[in-house]
């Protein structure tokens, strides 16, 4: 199993479904289970970190015409330009997040806050940086890539992080939040006590950091070297 697969998608598979949004993975089978969003904002709709595949479009067509594309990690570019292209608008990349915006084949234009929602930038490790993305009247939380779901869990996590950011959780970014929902750029969203699933992995992150070191290790680093290519 590749663990993020180049070709071009087939098929899409819904993984998360609200009110005000939709989340798909357009390569199911892959290690990385890379997922891609769209938010429905008073704007209108705001696609994140998208990737393509056959009558995506139509998934969220529902919600409402499209007003932006964001990418909102540097490893996160995916297919940000042909949906820019095909409604017309430009790509938006929060600042910081620079590695996103040189390689993005679109016009790039910078934004904080991003359509009702609140930015906060997050620089694990220095290896990448990326914006975690709050909006409080809903409580929807989007974390590109410092949370995932499953791929890293250890002890019954609901939520999980690469190993050695568990040796400094970033305590302060998710402190002051509470989300209903969490979606993220890896995974399945958390939508059943999403704020007690984020408590949990940020205060257990150095307790579990041990099994995570030896369950984890090699997966994390063949997905670090894939994420290069």
């Amino acid at each position: 199993m590749p663990m993020y697969d180049r070709d071009d998608a087939e098929d899409f598979r819904v993984v998360d479904r609200w009110d005000e949004g939709v989340g798909w993975q357009a390569f199911p089978q892959e290690g990385g289970r890379r997922t891609s969003h769209a938010v429905r904002t008073d704007g209108g709709v705001w696609l994140f970190d998208p990737l393509d595949a056959p009558g995506v479009s139509d998934l969220y067509a529902d919600l409402g015409p499209v007003a932006g594309v964001a990418v909102l990690s540097d490893y996160h570019a995916r297919d940000a330009a042909a949906f820019a292209a095909r409604h017309d608008v430009p790509v938006t990349v929060p600042a910081g997040v620079d590695r996103a915006a040189d390689v993005v084949d679109a016009p790039v234009e910078r934004a904080d806050p991003l359509a009702g929602f609140e930015l906060r930038r997050l620089n694990p490790l220095r290896a990448w940086c990326e914006t975690v993305a709050y909006r409080e009247r809903d409580g929807t939380l989007y974390v590109p890539d410092f949370l995932a779901a499953g791929t890293y869990a250890v002890g019954g996590e609901r939520l999980s992080m690469r190993v050695f950011s568990r040796l400094s959780p970033p305590r302060e970014t998710f402190a002051d939040l509470d989300p209903d929902r969490i979606l993220l750029g890896h995974g399945e969203g958390v939508f059943a006590e999403a704020g007690a699933a984020l408590d949990d992995a940020i205060e257990g992150a150095r307790r579990r950091f041990p099994r995570a070191l030896l369950t984890n290790g090699p997966t994390e680093l063949k997905a670090m070297l894939d994420a290069l290519r």
